[in-house]
């Protein structure tokens, strides 16, 4: 059995992420906040578990396209491996600026800056939809005649790059600022100030926005988030807003064209009001009040989730269909609860039974038991309409007192 061992991302993103946490704690700065790591890990955990089978599928696509379609037959030298990293850095710079001026691909990125935090855990928010998105943009590389391998090659490279320019730890970088992007013209782009709005798009080289005249160098302390901040930590929440926003400013219009057309022009073009009456319908808090349940029981979830992340992308080429549907739906399920958790929802208690299920349905699969299903409804039978287990729940979970 062949393992992936791209899985190890996961524990080097944690290791480097607990390594600036350390080291922004020394530094006395304040990066870090709970709710924003959650939502932001959440997230991230879901695009990988969704683009196992994406990536998987990718190289076939990069080769299909460069044995049949590739314009030029470009041999693997280091010149010409130099000369891909140019062109797909030139190919992310547009792929990114376009992400940030046309509506439909704003909703895919729009997670990405959703975060008033600014550290690595910011770098794994992005969207199974971005990735994709982002995959299209990469089929330009064997389309010019670059091999498959190349290809993976450097979009490793280019991929580890930008994670480490998500940081405030690093502090400007002398000469290297005017060729590489840095950590400060990253803060930049992440900025929510006038200033620094559709700034420094490249990835590895800053040369790009230079020529195309969206470079801003790193002034005033940058602002972190949206121009109108998000306001929320819900997992869904945050993948659907704007597209939720386009719907409703798309019905605002009164013919097919311009319906046609809101979702392909520019952000600053959709009426912010929407998503005002949107928060007002959708994002009504129920409770207040932390207690240290509620935080330890959100980090034991993402903990479990980064173990049985870490687990399926390692064991994914042994993985069946079924076995993969399940998993993703639990951990699917298990990050809509983490948001809720954050939101202080109700309906937490009610996600806990579906886990169960999915828990036991793959039980059941795996072991081809259905006494399993029989244990799993008197459970819930007995449980599901109690009021004293209810009231249990939110006790620990949101340290309510009893009435």
């Amino acid at each position: 059995m062949s393992l992936n061992w791209s899985a190890l991302i996961v524990p080097t993103f944690i290791l480097f992420a607990g390594l600036e946490f350390l080291i922004a704690r020394q530094k006395k700065l304040n990066v870090f906040s709970f709710d924003e790591s959650v939502t932001n890990i959440s997230i991230g955990i879901a695009e990988r578990l969704l683009s196992i089978f994406i990536t998987l599928s990718f190289y076939d696509v990069v080769k299909y396209i460069h044995d049949n379609y590739g314009i030029f037959d470009i041999p693997a030298n280091p010149l010409t491996f130099i000369l891909l990293l140019l062109a797909t850095d030139l190919v992310w710079y547009w792929y990114h600026r376009l992400g940030h001026e046309v509506n439909v691909l704003w909703a895919a990125h729009v997670v990405h800056h959703q975060s008033e935090d600014f550290n690595y855990t910011v770098s794994a928010r992005i969207t199974v939809f971005q990735g994709i998105i982002r995959n299209c943009f990469w089929c330009i590389l064997p389309l010019m005649g670059f091999a498959p391998y190349m290809v993976t090659t450097v979009l490793i490279v280019h991929g580890a790059y930008s994670f480490f320019t998500h940081t405030q730890v690093i502090g400007k970088l002398g000469w290297l600022e005017k060729i590489l992007v840095t950590p400060s013209h990253h803060r930049v782009h992440h900025g929510a100030n006038e200033k620094y709005l559709n700034k420094n798009y490249g990835d590895i080289f800053i040369f790009w926005d230079k020529l195309f005249g969206t470079y801003q160098p790193e002034e005033e302390r940058p602002v972190y988030g949206l121009t109108h901040p998000l306001r929320s930590q819900s997992f869904l929440w945050a993948h659907f807003h704007y597209y939720l926003e386009l719907m409703v400013a798309a019905s605002r219009k009164k013919n097919l064209r311009e319906k046609i057309f809101v979702w392909f022009d520019k952000p600053e073009s959709v009426d912010q009001n929407i998503r005002v009456g949107l928060e007002r319908r959708f994002l009504r808090k129920t409770h207040q009040g932390r207690a240290i349940e509620f935080n330890n029981y959100v980090v034991w979830q993402v903990l479990i989730l980064l173990v049985i992340l870490f687990l399926t992308v390692l064991f994914s080429n042994a993985i069946t269909a079924l076995e993969f549907t399940g998993i993703t739906a639990f951990v699917l399920i298990s990050l809509i609860n983490c948001g809720a958790i954050l939101e202080q929802k109700r309906y937490i208690f009610y996600i806990e039974y579906i886990r169960l299920w999915i828990i036991l349905g793959l039980a059941v699969a795996h072991f081809d038991d259905y006494s399993i299903i029989f244990i799993g409804a008197v459970f819930t039978i007995l449980t599901v309409s109690s009021s004293t287990v209810r009231d249990r729940y939110f006790q620990i979970i949101y340290s309510e007192k009893k009435p």
